[in-house]
């Protein structure tokens, strides 16, 4: 069982700091991998801080990890070392319920296996992240990222990509459909990039003016400002869809008003109660929905990866230096980052190295 070099948690009161994990050896489906980019995802940070309260210490983060394959177990078809690979939120689940049989891995009857803070099922190992040199990951879990994608920012489309595309394409947005976003972060901009390439008419809910031409340049046909009542009022009952990816609790019921009918709400950031609380006679009377999506599974990831590498889609990010990272979450709470911290993960060899 090989020691590696990582950055985590101690406890919820802790930095993020160097420590060392021990990997286990590849088994015969398992692919070793060198990570290269980890991007850095909000959940990490309440995983880290234990604010929902089942964070096992010491706890590595990381879920959205590009890395370069180094070994392969004997039972390993699809990949060769040399080759770039991704892994995101789930390493593995039950394989057996309906949901892994159609490849929808994230929805496991059993629960999935996640890619940090999970329980391995053949040995009951804590898993650790790709805050870390290297990972070891079942063959199925793996994915392959497109050469014609720039490795480090394509590290966030395995959360922040998947989250938005999942339930647009499950939705059929398309041609004509009117789709709008609340929120521009790093879920919100990928929504726009992903509703604009299917072709729908593009909106952003924002609550700064500032964000306006941010929002043209991501690819938005309109913005609305939602503190303001009369751009509020003007497009009531004029969404097929939206695509809400505020994490904290907030208002829904002006975003179900600018429902047309039979318009769906869905929601991908928010994992709290809802607060105030939802008028339901307006779902009722107009026949709208608020609906709900989890990340995507296997086969569905490597679909929008396929789809970014087709139309020219990344992340915009910022490159990080690991020794760096306690800044940056601190920079992430205070949404000063454009749209998503990327470590480089050469800085931390060159450190253990040091």
């Amino acid at each position: 069982m090989p020691t590696i070099q990582a950055y985590g948690a101690q406890s919820e009161t802790s930095a993020i700091e160097p420590l060392s994990i021990d990997r286990r050896a590849p088994r015969p489906d398992d692919v070793a991998i060198r990570i290269d980019y980890c991007g850095i995802c909000h959940t990490d940070i309440h995983f880290a801080r234990n604010d929902w309260g089942r964070t096992v210490y010491p706890v590595v983060p990381g879920h959205e990890i590009v890395g370069t394959v180094t070994a392969v177990g004997g039972e390993v078809t699809g990949f060769k070392p040399g080759d770039r690979v991704g892994v995101g939120c789930l390493v593995d689940s039950c394989r057996e319920c309906s949901a892994c049989e159609e490849g929808l891995e994230q929805y496991c009857d059993a629960g999935f296996t996640a890619t940090y803070n999970g329980e391995d099922r053949h040995d009951g190992s804590v898993t650790f992240g790709g805050y870390s040199e290297a990972i070891v990951v079942s063959e199925r879990f793996v994915l392959r990222m497109p050469e014609k994608l720039d490795a480090a920012a394509s590290a966030p489309l395995l959360c922040a990509g998947i989250t938005t595309y999942s339930p647009l394409k499950h939705f059929g947005v398309g041609p004509g459909d009117r789709v709008a976003v609340v929120g521009m972060g790093g879920l919100g901009h990928m929504g726009v990039k992903f509703a604009r390439a299917l072709g729908a008419e593009v909106t952003l809910f924002t609550r700064s003016e500032s964000k306006r031409e941010e929002a043209f340049r991501q690819g938005a046909h309109k913005v609305v400002i939602s503190t303001d009542d009369d751009q509020m009022d003007s497009v009531a009952n004029t969404f097929d869809y939206i695509l809400d990816t505020v994490p904290v609790a907030h208002d829904l019921n002006p975003y179900v008003n600018a429902l047309k009918r039979d318009g769906t709400l869905i929601l991908v950031g928010l994992l709290e109660t809802v607060e105030p609380p939802l008028d339901a006679g307006a779902v009722v009377f107009r026949r709208k929905q608020v609906a709900g999506s989890l990340i995507g599974g296997l086969p569905e990831t490597q679909e929008m990866l396929d789809f970014c590498a087709e139309h020219d889609i990344v992340c915009d990010i910022e490159m990080l230096d690991i020794g760096n990272i306690n800044e940056a979450y601190e920079r992430m709470l205070r949404s000063d980052v454009r749209y998503r911290f990327v470590i480089d993960m050469d800085t931390l060899r060159a450190g253990a190295n040091a």
